[in-house]
């Protein structure tokens, strides 16, 4: 019996919204702040995707948020997180955290460098419910998984040392070197988003650009290949 090969539906780097305010510059997949497409709202819980680049010595101030998972992926540099909560971090490359905003918190952003831009993805996630009590949690690599070809960075219920949101998603890091693939079953019922974060990927033989998202909501199998040594987020949706 033929397996038919599930549908892919790409979002391209270059179609994405764009704003420059100098100290930073953002790239949204899907509609933020005064980039609007009604074609563009998200992607089933997904709500917002931005490559943000932060001159040094700048970053976002004290700003509030509400009922909304958030998290950021770091790529270059570093990102320093503080929040009402009492959290203060400084992430660096291939690190996560994740605040759970829920019933409302505010929180901090800044690049601490002098000299060296910052490069993170930021990407908000609804939650199964409101009104949650505000958290925060990190994910950090361990050894094994530097050069790890795809390794769960957050779920539902933080297993394999992930960290934890308050919604039905998987969420893994795919770092890739060239020829290097890996692979991803989804089940029947689930969707499935990739985001090209660095490098060059083919997902099921479709060639994806660095800032290229691509999504499906066709199960079977999923195998992404890199051309280039590349890195990419893989969510699976319940």
């Amino acid at each position: 019996m033929k397996t038919s090969t599930p549908a892919l539906s790409i979002r391209l780097a270059g179609e994405r919204g764009h704003a420059d305010h100098g100290w930073l510059d953002s790239r949204h997949t899907f509609s933020f702040a005064d980039y609007h497409d009604p074609a563009q709202m998200g992607f089933r819980t997904l709500r917002v995707i931005n490559d943000d680049r932060v001159a040094a010595g700048r970053g976002f101030g004290l700003h509030p948020h509400r009922d909304m998972e958030i998290f950021s992926y770091m790529l270059e540099g570093q990102l320093q997180h503080e929040d009402s909560l009492g959290n203060g971090r400084t992430l660096s490359p291939g690190q996560v955290q994740l605040m759970s905003a829920g019933s409302g918190v505010r929180h901090s952003e800044f690049n601490p460098s002098s000299d060296e831009p910052t490069h993170f993805l930021q990407v908000w996630i609804h939650p199964r419910e409101r009104g949650l009590s505000p958290s925060y949690t990190e994910w950090h690599p361990s050894p094994e998984h530097t050069e790890s070809p795809k390794v769960l960075i957050i779920s539902p219920d933080g297993h394999e040392g992930s960290a934890t949101i308050h919604q039905d998603v998987d969420i893994y890091r795919l770092r890739l070197g060239e020829g290097q693939s890996a692979s991803h079953q989804l089940p029947a019922g689930h969707g499935l988003w990739l985001q090209v974060a660095a490098g060059s990927i083919r997902v099921n033989g479709t060639p994806l650009a660095v800032g290229d998202g691509v999504s499906s909501e066709d199960a079977g199998l999923f195998t992404m290949t890199a051309d280039a040594p590349a890195e990419a987020l893989l969510f699976d949706f319940a």
